[in-house]
């Protein structure tokens, strides 16, 4: 039978033979995408994918090797092509896959690249790209990064950038704006930036090269002054005074010991530079500690530089495409690996690749985190365990992918072989950590411990999109899988705390928010497993209506997607094109709750899955990994507060968001809605249904 007919039939019941059919479809897909899986694995143990986001990558590395004095880097060239690759047809760059509207930030950054790169205003996509940007109201509207990088290019003024004094270093743990209270990623990028605003470097453009036509009126007549909408008397207003106070500061020197101070904060970045010469395993925080060390006299040469300059020619941190070259943000070989082997367990395909699941242990064992990083600030007597997500992000292990390990690494726990490597003791280590990472309202977040404090959002340095990583309903959810996995049960006071947040969390329809992928489909198709491995009631009425909504979302064709405009807009919550990842999040929420009246909206969505599968795995160019959201705080924010796209400054094209294509997203999750659905389905059969 083809699989338009077994599609078909799920609508109406379907018969014996068609179940039987779609059953034989399932262990061949299955089959596929394992094989597709082995085939890929690196010689290492590990996998991993292309880590896909927008422009702003590519654009900010043509800017950065002018001001470092590279232009001659044999990459730029690629790196110029790749932004004339994904131009949109309306001469703006977009933040994901077929937003709704081009980004003014990505494309002003793309726009000065290109001008800095030597292309002429007058070429067709300049063009395009102009006279966008103009339409849409200019350089006024750019956010507080945008605008560092046209300080750095001589196209904006320092006095008119936000200022970072460097001695943020000195302030107490117990002060609000100790750099211990940002997000780890903020943290990384706060410390080089504080570097630049005490140096206020400019290497301009060539004369020809300026942006003068971004000035319609002139450079005298333009109004640099930072867009912010606020009351007379609002923090925001006082931090936007206090801001024009420290660059009087900095104008007249009255920073005492400011040499001994750069030097301290120079010291923090040095100790902070990754192994694989990154910094805190995402593109800002290298870049930027890049050209703050260049601008203090690190040579090309110089150890430091030589190792940061020399992963952006590593082709784990760069790849071609089309002729042109693209930069990953960061890059997720953990987190693909962890989630590549919950796949094979999820169909039972351990006997069949035993070899692959070897050598994915061996070097996930190799890479566990056992150096102090910085949420030991917090909790200094705690021992050091867990996984990061990149390939040698010791000072930032992150409590979702150590969690997916656990889920992972739990079944080898008893097996010799890997007692005698050490496998219980990096797992005890992982599970005092994560419990010692629980913040104080029984959630857990990414990086570090109670890190919600909504003043730092007030500070204009923080317009970017998110300074805070407070808990979320996803890692919490998959660190309880985890914790389950290894024997903790609902009573565990922590395990209590975890359950009473994530019901706190659901949305009055039943969904849950999904903080690090896109999004409500996200947010439930991690909390509803997690209720159902801590042994909660499957038919509870939250269960239901979280199953109800997901059901509600299924689109015609069987499958599931969500835009990444529902971050700004709720009705768009479970909207969008199919996809494949999407769909393998939504029928593993209902796998979860295993409600038989289910049974036909599952064999759709799997019969979809199958259908779309080619040479083992799947297409995917859509966006269903999120950054960050671009609210600031975080975390769910009220969304249908009127003024609220003007206060933020960005509506359904997240201009304060940062939207990412996890290449393997569209792979390992699928085959493990299958695994899953598998057993689903032999139950049923078990049953006599």
């Amino acid at each position: 039978m083809s699989l338009d007919a077994i599609n078909t039939s799920q609508t109406r019941g379907g018969s014996l033979k068609e179940r039987a059919a779609l059953k034989r479809a399932v262990h061949e897909s299955i089959d596929n995408g394992l094989a597709w899986s082995a085939k890929n694995q690196t010689e290492d143990g590990y996998w991993v994918g292309k880590l896909q986001t927008n422009s702003c990558m590519e654009a900010q590395w043509i800017l950065a090797l002018h001001v470092i004095g590279r232009s001659d880097h044999p990459i730029r060239a690629g790196l110029v092509r790749s932004l004339l690759n994904e131009q949109r047809d309306d001469g703006s760059w977009e933040v994901y896959h077929d937003a709704p509207a081009g980004d003014i930030n990505t494309s002003v950054e793309c726009y000065a690249a290109l001008k800095c790169a030597g292309l002429d205003k007058d070429f067709e996509p300049m063009r395009k790209a102009r006279a966008w940007i103009l339409e849409r109201g200019g350089l006024k509207h750019v956010r507080v990064f945008t605008r560092y990088w046209l300080a750095l290019i001589g196209e904006w003024p320092w006095q008119k950038t936000p200022y970072i004094p460097p001695e943020v270093i000195y302030f107490p743990t117990w002060f609000p704006f100790n750099i211990y209270n940002f997000s780890s990623w903020a943290r990384a990028t706060l410390m080089p930036i504080a570097i630049l605003s005490a140096q206020r470097p400019i290497v301009p453009l060539e004369p020809g090269s300026r942006l003068d036509e971004l000035f319609p009126d002139g450079r005298d007549a333009f109004d640099y002054s930072l867009l912010k909408k606020t009351e007379l008397f609002s923090l925001e207003r006082f931090f936007l005074w206090a801001d024009r106070r420290l660059h009087g500061m900095q104008n007249w020197r009255l920073f005492p010991f400011r040499e001994k101070t750069i030097k301290r904060v120079l010291d923090w970045i040095v100790d902070h530079q990754d192994a694989d010469g990154v910094w805190g395993g995402i593109q800002p925080p290298w870049i930027y500690s890049l050209m703050a060390l260049h601008g203090e006299g690190y040579a090309h040469d110089h150890p430091v530089m030589a190792k940061a300059l020399g992963a952006l020619e590593d082709p784990r941190w760069t790849y071609e495409s089309d002729g042109a070259t693209y930069v990953n943000a960061s890059v997720s070989p953990v987190w693909d690996t962890v989630l590549t082997l919950l796949a094979i367990q999820d169909c039972d395909a351990e006997a069949a690749h035993g070899p692959e699941i070897g050598k994915a242990i061996d070097w996930l064992l190799d890479n566990e985190v056992r150096t102090p990083g910085d949420w030991k600030v917090k909790l200094p007597d705690v021992e050091p365990g867990g996984w990061a997500f990149e390939y040698a992000n010791a000072k930032y292990p992150d409590v979702d992918d150590t969690a997916v390990a656990l889920m992972v690494l739990a079944r080898y726990s008893d097996d010799p072989k890997w007692q005698a490597k050490g496998l219980p003791g990096a797992i005890d280590r992982a599970v005092q950590w994560v419990f010692a990472m629980q913040c104080d309202d029984g959630g857990w977040a990414s990086f570090d411990k109670n890190n919600d404090k909504a003043i730092l959002t007030k500070i204009p340095f923080c317009d970017f999109g998110e300074a805070l990583d407070p808990p979320s309903v996803d890692v919490t959810g998959h660190v309880l899988e985890g914790l389950a996995a290894l024997g903790y049960a609902q009573d565990h006071p922590s395990v209590a705390r975890a359950l009473d947040f994530l019901r706190a969390e659901q949305e009055p329809d039943g969904s849950w928010w999904g903080r690090w992928g896109t999004n409500y489909i996200y947010g439930t198709a991690a909390v509803l497993p997690a209720l159902k491995a801590m042994g909660q009631d499957m038919g509870a009425d939250d269960v239901t209506r979280a199953a109800d909504w997901i059901l509600s979302r299924q689109n015609a064709d069987g499958g599931w997607g969500e835009t990444c405009g529902s971050y700004m807009d709720p009705r768009l919550a479970g909207r969008g094109d199919t996809t494949p990842s999407q769909t393998a999040w939504a029928l593993m929420a209902l796998l979860a709750v295993g409600r038989t009246q289910d049974r036909a909206a599952i064999e759709r969505g799997l019969a979809l899955l199958i259908k779309r599968q080619r040479h083992g795995t799947w297409h995917e160019p859509h966006y269903t990994g999120t950054g960050f959201p671009g609210y600031g705080l975080g975390r769910r924010i009220n969304l249908g507060r009127k003024g609220l796209s003007d206060d933020l400054q960005q509506s359904t094209e997240l201009s304060r968001a940062f939207m990412i294509n996890y290449n393997l997203y569209r792979h390992y999750f699928p085959v493990m809605a299958l695994g899953r659905a598998d057993k689903y389905l032999a139950r049923l059969a078990n049953e006599g249904m």
